[in-house]
Parts: structure tokens; C-alpha cells; sequence
């Protein structure tokens, strides 16, 4: 069942992804050959309006196939008003941009969705405070509901670290204790800490942590549409900080997933709740998004690159460099798939 809803969440992904390519094409009078789910052997197609609608065999990716527009042929160059070669590079860049903007707005369809469903996250409720701590020397104890600091309401645990973290000074923290409502005066210190990337940094602090206990959260239409921009936002800045901190180093190429690492994740989300799902499925949307912008060739951002380049310079790259472009990017993605499927096995299964 986990491997079934792993396809039908990719296949879901992929289409949207192309849908963005696809209606862009269309609305600059790009013909469209293909339509396609999936690669190698046709299983099942349908011509409409024009444009073979299929899926294909392999259900890892997907394709749209335009005329004057083709991978397998990157040199490949049609006539005609309904080609893409024959566009203006700012319109290849708006139908090339298309597919990965499709994916962050699918994102965050998924994530307005969860809001109305019912969010959940951690109640502002502190565990432990630390000894010593500006925390422990203001009064604050376990099972303290945090509700307001200064003149900030809290909701979440990870309100109360944006506060914190994102002003100056003494806070007045307002807190809920056996039914009665206690005001504390708190000035964080600056301590050592590790951001997600488990680089050190300092952080201003005041020495609590969470209780662990989950809220829902109750959000109106409007907040729900801010929740989703907020976390489509976060994702997708997770995501490209991500990339830059594997190029320099900072993550180890260890780290770096593939189809099967992917799949386990969809597989386990689905066996929890509609709503894990949800989540997962909008940020490896984002993911898919952020990744096809990357400026290698093959790839969305590649392309843009090349059509940047001929904005700027009035010319498009030889045919040659067009090329050895094209297949040295094909190498590039056949490697972090092949190092992505390696560290699947190795964690997967050699650590079992």
C-alpha cells in the first residue's frame, strides 16, 4: 500500500509540475506533442486537442514535450510561430519558470488545506528550565502555559522563539499557573546553540524547553492563507539553504536521499494521518520546485540560465557549448540519483 500512494503522490507532484510548463507553453501558442507521467514505455495514451496525453512505465519524473523544445535533442530547432525555439527568451523563461512556480503554489494549496483541517502544533507549556538560567532566576517552573510576551500573543512553542529571538532587551513574559495569571520581567542571554544545519551560532535565550504536549490550532480563513504563504515560504528557503550548505561542505553528502529514502518517508506519513501526508507531499513539492531551479543544465534552471545568457549577450550559445552543457548536466543528475540510491541502501538496509 505504502509503494501505491508513494506513486500516485509522485505522479501527482509531476503532473502539477508539468501542468505549469504546459499551460504556459499553451497560453504563448507553443504546441505541445506530449504529455507524459513517467518515462520509457507507453502504458496508456489519449491524443486531445493536439497533445498526446500518457503515462509511461518508469513513474519516477515526467515530460512535456513542445515543438522546437527537447531534451533528448537539445539542439533541436523547429520553424514556425507555434514553436518554442522561435519565442522570445523572456517567454521561454516565463513557460521554463512555470513548472516549479506550479509546485510551490501546489505547496501551498497543501499547506491551506492542513490549516483548515486542523493544524497542529507544539502549546507554548515549558518542560524543564535550566538551572541558572534567566528563566529558573525569573520564577518560571514546569507546566508554566506561556500566553503572551510584551504585547505578543502566543499560540505555539514556536512563537515564543521568534519573540525571543527577534527583539532586544528584558521581556515581559505573561503566564498561565494553577488558574491565576502571572506576569514575569525575563532578559534573555546570548548562549551557543545549532541552527537545522547543526552549525554553531549564538542565540538569545532564556532556558526553557517544551512540554511536548500538541495543540490544534483553531485558524480563520485569513490565517489560514497566512499560515500557508508562511510555511511555503519556510520550506522553500529550508530547501535552498539546504543546497548551498551541501555545495560548501556544511552537510555531508551522506545526507543526501533518493527515490527509496523518499518513498519510506511518503509510505510512513501515509500510515500516520491525512494530514502527515499532506505535509510531506507539500514539501516535496517545494522540493521538486527549488531543485528544478537549480542553474544545471537539463533541468529548468539550466535552461533559464542559458536563456538569461541570451538576453544579456543578444546571442544563443553554440550549438557545441549548448551540448557539452546538456550532457555534462545529464551527469551531474545521473550522479546525485546514483549517490542518493547508494545512501538509501546504505541506511536503509546495511543499518538494519
Amino acid at each position: 500500500m505504502g509503494t501505491i500512494t508513494f506513486i500516485l503522490v509522485l505522479s501527482f507532484l509531476v503532473f502539477f509540475h508539468e501542468l505549469g510548463h504546459f499551460l504556459a507553453a499553451r497560453y504563448f501558442g507553443v504546441k505541445v506533442h506530449v504529455f507524459s507521467i513517467g518515462f520509457g514505455k507507453q502504458l496508456f495514451s489519449k491524443e486531445w486537442k493536439g497533445t498526446t496525453w500518457q503515462f509511461a512505465l518508469i513513474p519516477l519524473g515526467g515530460y512535456v514535450k513542445m515543438k522546437g523544445q527537447d531534451d533528448t535533442k537539445p539542439i533541436n530547432a523547429e520553424d514556425g510561430d507555434d514553436s518554442y525555439n522561435t519565442k522570445s527568451p523572456w517567454q521561454r523563461i516565463v513557460i521554463l519558470f512555470a513548472g516549479p512556480f506550479a509546485n510551490f503554489i501546489l505547496a501551498a494549496i497543501l499547506y491551506f488545506v492542513i490549516a483548515i483541517l486542523g493544524a497542529s502544533a507544539l502549546a507554548p507549556s515549558i518542560g524543564t528550565v535550566v538551572e541558572n538560567s534567566p528563566a529558573k532566576k525569573a520564577g518560571l517552573i514546569k507546566n508554566d502555559k506561556i500566553y503572551k510576551i510584551n504585547n505578543t500573543n502566543v499560540q505555539t512553542w514556536e512563537d515564543i522563539g521568534k519573540v525571543i529571538t527577534n527583539t532586544q532587551g528584558p521581556l515581559k513574559f505573561y503566564i498561565k499557573r494553577d488558574n491565576k495569571n502571572i506576569a514575569k520581567t525575563i532578559n534573555p542571554y546570548i548562549s551557543d546553540s545549532q541552527n537545522m544545519f547543526k552549525e554553531k551560532i549564538k542565540k538569545r535565550m532564556i532556558g526553557i524547553s517544551p512540554s511536548g504536549k500538541v495543540i490544534k490550532l483553531d485558524l480563520s480563513f485569513g490565517e489560514s492563507l497566512v499560515f500557508a504563504y508562511e510555511k511555503t515560504i519556510f520550506a522553500s528557503t529550508m530547501i535552498f539553504q539546504g543546497v548551498q550548505k551541501l555545495i560548501q561542505g556544511v552537510i555531508p553528502s551522506s545526507e543526501v536521499g533518493g527515490v527509496l529514502t523518499i518513498g519510506k518517508v511518503v509510505s510512513d506519513a501515509s500510515a500516520s494521518s491525512i494530514i502527515a501526508l499532506l505535509s510531506i507531499t507539500a514539501l516535496i513539492s517545494v522540493n521538486l520546485g527549488v531543485l528544478n531551479l537549480l542553474p544545471i543544465p537539463a533541468l529548468d534552471g539550466g535552461h533559464i540560465m542559458f536563456n538569461i545568457y541570451e538576453m544579456i549577450t543578444r546571442r544563443k550559445p553554440s550549438d557545441q557549448v549548448f551540448m557539452f552543457l546538456t550532457i555534462a548536466g545529464w551527469v551531474i543528475l545521473a550522479g546525485l540519483m546514483l549517490l542518493g540510491i547508494y545512501n538509501d541502501i546504505t541506511r536503509i538496509f546495511l543499518n538494519d
